[in-house]
């Protein structure tokens, strides 16, 4: 395996949408993305500070990542004025996938993808 390369050509950006996208579901995950933001910033500043407990500063940190992440993604979502009311994940996908085989491993790979059953019939009579 470690030598064989997957190559994706006509790469395209797919969107799939997940749900309906509210003022509170926005403000709940904004919350969430200043707590994680929050929480690293907190960690920091209690490894490297002084004069308080750890984790107070790591709780501070959390909570006011959360409340400015909150206000950010409410905001966020008022501003599109229900333009863009819906939640969505969005990937990075081919058309197609070549493998590439290295170093003369290439019988070897496409006996292996044969015995798998992922190779079409025509390429198997190679």
């Amino acid at each position: 395996m470690e030598k064989l390369d997957i190559v994706g050509a006509g790469l395209r950006l797919v969107e799939r949408v997940t749900g309906r996208l509210t003022r509170a579901r926005a403000t709940g995950t904004g919350a969430m993305s200043g707590l994680w933001a929050g929480l690293l910033v907190g960690i920091l500043l209690g490894l490297f500070t002084t004069g308080h407990p750890f984790l107070a500063v790591v709780a501070t940190g959390a909570a006011l990542g959360a409340g400015w992440g909150a206000i950010f993604g409410y905001l966020a979502h008022a501003r599109t004025r229900g333009q863009r009311d819906f939640s969505s994940v969005q990937a990075l996908t081919a058309t197609h996938y070549d493998l590439i085989a290295r170093e003369g491993t290439v019988d070897r790979a496409r006996l292996m993808l044969g015995d798998a059953g992922l190779l079409p019939e025509a390429a198997n009579t190679w």
